[in-house]
């Protein structure tokens, strides 16, 4: 009778317990939809079946209580049921306790230190997504793909979820972290002590800087291809974008390359801002859930920069945001997509209170859906032939290899790095400057040259030239 009544206290604690008492975007309480994309596969149980299965968990906690070799404390016992639960789900969803929630909250309004990464899980390895140029962990050598093995001593592979790992990550301002990484291609341990900063980053970039070491947004001044790199999504980047947009038209640009590649995403209603500069109607995103509201955001016809043709590059390490922005610019034929499959980082969580605000569940609740109304996000069992990420379109597909990965990373961080008036970019030890092309960066500029050499033939002046340009404008 006494396990019958524990029985019932714990239903009602998992009911009423993780009803939503705080939401951050409050996910309504609709029926779920019977056609659900998983709805086949779901299993739905009475509420007797609910009620045995509620009671095997409490009979596995009353006998660890009444006879495991040693006292083990309650509270430590529901939270570890609690992370085995979310285990379940994805890597996103986690439990947030009474310690961390502090923590997370200052995550989340960005007033901490951190070192300037952006990381995942790939295959149960905790990986950099990307290091953000001129950050610590980017002064520091550390690449995209590099596997985290070890932070400050402690092995990574009892990491049970992202927040975790980030909590780890973050500190104090000027205190130190000591991580030990696995480069690409390499199979040698390397450990790093880097300092934590407040992190505060310029998103866009260019290929090379100008003499007064500012970002040169024109990539080739014969065919007058500019090219603009976002790094990451933060609350100026689409500002920023029009700035440089307005500089290479000043050049008359001909032809525009997206370069999202190792871009790790960041904010949604960047995302929204940077594709509404691209197209000037249609859907640009949606969210699907199986209890959530449906919701939608459009393009504006206001200043939409649609009269050259775009490249957008991505690879594996292209996610979040920066899917979004591919994924629309594709849909709508506004750009083609080049280099390799993103990432697949697809999804919406919702921070939930619990215990009056003593601790909280961060929670998965939708997705995130393209204008052709395919999902972006790759869940756990996805396999490669699924509909999830944004793939290269036909004939541009273009794949690196562990050694052209690391070859490109280096390459790239040298080019980044910026040099006292020298204007040199030196390249990754041991390879001469005519022996090291971008390949998937001269598949971008070959498109758009052939796409410009049309255009010229059908019309000899740029589109974007006002009329007294054209009269003096020669044709090349």
């Amino acid at each position: 009778m006494a396990r019958q009544t524990l029985v019932l206290l714990f239903v009602l604690t998992v009911v009423l317990g993780l009803g939503p008492s705080f939401v951050l975007s409050k996910p309504d309480k609709a029926k779920p939809s019977s056609d659900t994309p998983e709805s086949a596969d779901t299993f739905e149980p009475t509420k007797d079946e609910y009620y045995e299965l509620y009671k095997v968990l409490v009979d596995t906690l009353d006998e660890i209580e009444q006879n495991y070799v040693k006292n083990v404390d309650r509270r430590e016992l529901i939270e570890a049921a609690i992370h085995g639960v979310l285990q379940k789900l994805d890597p996103y969803s986690s439990y947030i306790n009474s310690d961390d929630l502090n923590r997370f909250r200052s995550g989340v309004e960005n007033s901490f230190g951190g070192i300037g990464i952006q990381v995942g899980f790939d295959g149960g390895e905790l990986r950099v997504l990307s290091p953000l140029v001129g950050t610590p962990a980017y002064r520091a050598g550390l690449m995209a793909g590099d596997q985290i093995i070890e932070i400050n001593g402690k092995s990574t592979e009892d990491l049970k979820n992202i927040d975790e790992a980030v909590r780890r990550l973050k500190g104090a301002v000027g205190s130190s972290v000591t991580l030990t990484v696995i480069h690409p291609g390499s199979k040698t341990p390397k450990t790093v002590k880097i300092t934590r900063e407040i992190i505060h980053v310029r998103t866009i970039l260019g290929d090379k800087r100008k003499k007064d070491d500012t970002w040169d947004y024109m990539l080739d001044s014969d065919n007058l291809i500019g090219y603009l790199r976002i790094t990451a999504f933060g609350r100026d980047t689409a500002a920023d974008l029009r700035k440089a947009i307005e500089e290479i038209k000043e050049q008359k640009v001909r032809g525009l390359i997206l370069d999202l590649r190792s871009n790790p995403g960041g904010l949604l209603k960047s995302a929204i801002e940077v594709s509404d500069i691209f197209i000037d109607e249609g859907r640009i995103v949606s969210t699907s859930g199986r209890s959530s509201k449906k919701r939608e955001w459009n393009a504006h016809t206001k200043n939409s920069f649609i009269d050259v043709p775009m490249v957008v590059l991505v690879n594996r390490y292209t996610a979040s945001a920066s899917e979004i922005v591919s994924a629309c610019l594709q849909d709508h034929k506004r750009a083609v997509i080049i280099g390799e499959r993103t990432w697949g980082k697809g999804s919406v969580q919702n921070v939930i209170e619990l215990e009056n605000g003593r601790s909280a569940l961060k929670l998965t609740t939708a997705e995130y859906i393209r204008p052709s109304g395919k999902n972006i996000h790759r869940f756990p069992k996805a396999k490669e032939e699924d509909k999830w990420g944004v793939i290269p379109n036909a004939g541009h597909n273009a794949e690196l290899n562990d050694k052209e990965m690391h070859d490109w990373l280096r390459y790239r961080h040298n080019r980044d790095i910026l040099r006292p008036h020298n204007g040199s970019n030196q390249l990754p030890e041991g390879t001469k400057s005519q022996e090291y092309v971008d390949r998937i960066l001269k598949m971008a500029t070959d498109y758009l040259s052939s796409q410009i050499a049309k255009t010229r033939l059908s019309d000899p002046q740029p589109t974007s030239v006002n009329q007294s340009d054209q009269a003096v404008e020669p044709t090349k």
